[in-house]
């Protein structure tokens, strides 16, 4: 048993699945986003990732001290990166366009490999570091 298990709460089984639950339809959410800005054409709604940002804060305290509380800080903390990041090249898009087109899928690719690793990592019940 490592530390990191050892020092996390057990949680009664059902409320482990319904934050499993709530992990997986998080996880659904960023990932349609993150494909929809990856692939030229598709957008995802922005109404998608803030109902699954809204869904890890309301929720988030129910998690507190299991392993899965590490999963809905980095979900919240993978938007907020993103968000800042978008924010901070946005200016790229009106002085040049190549640029903020090619930032903007860094960012977006970045934005994927983060919630598809959070995922896995989920999915294998293990906390997220």
């Amino acid at each position: 048993m490592t530390d990191e298990i050892a020092d996390t709460v057990l949680l009664d089984p059902q409320r482990e699945q319904s934050l499993r639950s709530v992990g997986l339809v998080s996880y659904l959410l960023h990932t349609i986003v993150a494909v929809g800005a990856v692939l030229p054409g598709v957008q995802a709604s922005v109404f998608l990732l803030l109902l699954a940002v809204i869904l890890d804060l309301v929720k988030r305290d129910e998690a507190a001290g299991s392993w899965q509380a590490s999963h809905f800080s980095w979900r919240l903390r993978s938007v907020m990166w993103a968000g800042g990041l978008y924010l901070l090249t946005s200016p790229l898009w009106l002085l040049l366009l190549v640029p903020g087109w090619i930032a903007w899928a860094l960012i977006s690719i970045w934005f994927l490999y983060r919630i598809v690793r959070g995922w896995t990592t989920m999915n294998a019940g293990r906390a997220i570091v």
